[in-house]
């Protein structure tokens, strides 16, 4: 259907309205994002300069038509493709179209059930390393434990338990330290020409290089090593592009194992620092989780059967996710003009879907800030999946969702078995980067 030249956008926020809260937008947007969709609806837009426009939604139907329905006329924004890309490569996270395509395609076998089913026990087996020096009836801030936890269970995944623990600090604080200079190139435009003057650029790039360098070493000598290690790396080595049937450069598999660190490291840290803090506030939701993981051992001694069984589990985790959802927003950009439902749009618009805002829509969900974990079981999951976006939506759904589901129930259900967990205090305080990534959660853990 042809599209009308004559462009319409959802309700403008007005730029003066925008310039002023810009500042306060930087430090945290989501408190003034909930001010916009309570007076526009659940859409706006910003016009930049004479043609350019911005669109924030949490309509459901926004979110499924540009991440499924027409998601090939959607691109990631430059936000991520030209960002992004300048540190961590071109791998899934940072491209598109068909170089993208030919990728998802070569890598999704790694990440079959069947072959995650094959890392479960070396995952239990980092967890339980990591979790088993847990410090009793002390406040602790939950983040850095989990933090920790995921970084290790993706790094042993990877690379089993064949890499230098020096290595993996290394690997672990440049990802960290590029991450929030990222966050200030992104959210501080206009700064660009200081970042670039003082060296701040230069120096981050050659972090990035460093990383570049020392997965390079890992890469190499697994392959002169010629032996089979029963881990992702060599899951990615097997693959084999259908066209030629030659496997990834190395280049390639580095670009694509810094997104897996990425994806799979800080996103199930936020997800399960969240979640122990819900569990910390709802005792009763505790003892179902117990309760699920008693009756699942007593059932089957085989650790995937057992992930498997774990409903509950999976409902609370869900809800969390629900509640904090750790890629919090997403956006993208028309490559041609569109009908975005009763809005005419200009190709190159920025859409933004605030997942965040969509998972407490009241439109969508009952009592939308209430913790119940009950909405993703029966018939009521039905009905709240067509809602829920904690990994993305369509064909750029994220490629780890399994892992990150196996990593999760195992993680809570090792600590709800062992302990009991109180939550110091009700309010929750997070930071909005790339991940919702939350601050000073503390919880106490003692002997159940």
């Amino acid at each position: 259907m042809p599209i009308s030249k004559k462009y319409n956008y959802p309700p403008k926020l007005s730029i003066f309205r925008f310039l002023v809260d810009a500042e306060g937008v930087r430090r945290n947007p989501i408190p003034y994002h909930q001010k916009y969709f309570e007076r526009f609806g659940d859409s706006f837009s910003i016009k930049i300069g004479k043609s350019r426009h911005i669109i924030l939604s949490r309509d459901n139907d926004v979110a499924q038509y540009i991440l499924q329905k027409n998601h090939k006329n959607y691109h990631k924004s430059k936000f991520q493709s030209v960002y992004l890309s300048k540190y961590l490569g071109k791998g899934l996270l940072t491209v598109d179209g068909e170089y993208w395509l030919k990728q998802r395609r070569l890598i999704q076998p790694a990440f079959h059930k069947q072959k995650m089913n094959q890392l479960v026990e070396n995952m239990k087996t980092t967890i339980v390393s990591e979790l088993e020096g847990i410090v009793e009836n002390e406040k602790i801030d939950v983040f850095p434990l989990m933090s920790e936890l995921a970084f290790n269970v993706v790094a042993k995944s990877l690379f089993q338990f064949s890499i230098a623990e020096e290595k993996l600090d290394r690997i672990k604080y440049i990802i960290e330290t590029v991450q929030n200079f990222l966050i200030k190139e992104i959210r501080l435009p206009h700064k660009a020409w200081w970042f670039s003057a003082s060296g701040q650029v230069k120096k981050h790039l050659q972090l990035a290089e460093e990383n570049n360098e020392i997965i390079r070493g890992i890469i190499e000598e697994r392959t002169a090593s010629k032996t089979y290690v029963n881990d992702l790396l060599n899951m990615l080595l097997e693959t084999r592009y259908e066209d030629t049937g030659e496997g990834m450069s190395i280049e390639q598999l580095i670009d694509e194992i810094k997104i897996l660190f990425i994806a799979g490291h800080e996103t199930t840290a936020n997800t399960l620092t969240f979640t122990l803090h819900l569990l910390g506030n709802h005792t009763d939701v505790q003892q179902r989780i117990f309760d699920e993981i008693v009756n699942v051992e007593a059932d089957t001694d085989n650790v995937v059967e057992q992930l498997q069984k774990m409903s509950y589990t999976n409902a609370v985790l869900n809800e969390s996710m629900r509640l904090y959802p750790p890629a919090w927003i997403t956006d993208r950009q028309n490559v041609e003009d569109d009908s975005l439902g009763e809005f005419n749009i200009k190709k190159d618009t920025l859409i933004g879907v605030s997942f965040y805002e969509l998972h407490r829509n009241p439109k969508y969900w009952k009592n939308p800030d209430h913790f119940d974990p009950d909405r993703f079981l029966g018939e009521q999951k039905k009905q709240s999946m067509q809602y829920f976006y904690p990994f993305g939506a369509g064909p750029r759904m994220c490629i780890g969702t399994g892992f990150a589901i196996y990593e999760m129930c195992l993680a809570i259900s090792y600590i709800v078995k062992r302990y009991k967990i109180v939550s110091v205090g009700n309010t929750v305080n997070f930071n909005p980067l790339i991940t919702l990534k939350p601050v000073g959660i503390e919880v106490v853990f003692s002997q159940r």
